[in-house]
């Protein structure tokens, strides 16, 4: 069910490949074969795999990278990078360094890097990370947040050029309204 490849070298490592392709039918070589391999190793080189035949309900936690084929509702949490395959489905919240999805995520993810969401991919839920990239062809139903605000944005609650004016007692509003033009011309 897990399968834990530690890479002592480049030369070891796999070819990085650009597009996920089909699980072979009834191989044990099948989880390796049916998700992508990221383009960049972790540190120390590992890479965690669970199967297409892995089902986790509850928390998921890793230290390097964790590439999913199977299905996991819960939590995902790690510094480390998350690739979803093609054949995965993951309903869970995640938090984690950066996330590449080729498979369905139906949940919220918060990256301290980037996501990306690949053409074969269907995401459904709000994200926030550093920079985000849509391949034509995904699914994402949600709310982004990307980037970090500069610090000369204006923060809420500060004046406007208008000044700011008393506002009356009461509750009309339109009144307010016609005080904070008034006093404005």
């Amino acid at each position: 069910m897990f399968e834990k490849i530690i890479s002592k070298s480049p030369e070891d490592a796999p070819a990085p490949r650009q597009a996920p392709q089909a699980p072979a039918a009834a191989s044990s070589e099948a989880p390796a074969k049916a998700a992508p391999v990221a383009s960049s190793a972790s540190a120390g080189g590992q890479r965690n795999i669970l199967s297409n035949d892995v089902h986790i309900k509850g928390s998921v936690k890793f230290t390097n990278d964790l590439l999913v084929d199977g299905r996991i509702e819960g939590e995902i949490s790690s510094e480390g990078a998350l690739t979803v395959a093609e054949n995965a489905h993951i309903k869970a919240e995640i938090s984690t360094k950066s996330v590449v999805i080729y498979g369905k995520v139906h949940g919220n993810i918060v990256c301290t890097d980037r996501i990306e969401i690949k053409a074969s991919a269907e995401m459904v839920g709000d994200v926030k990370a550093g920079t985000l990239s849509i391949e034509p062809g995904a699914v994402f139903v949600g709310k982004s947040e990307v980037g970090t605000p500069s610090s000369s944005a204006p923060k809420k609650g500060s004046s406007s050029p208008q000044g700011n004016p008393k506002k009356q007692q009461g509750n009309d509003s339109s009144k307010d309204k016609d005080v904070a033009r008034a006093s404005a011309s």
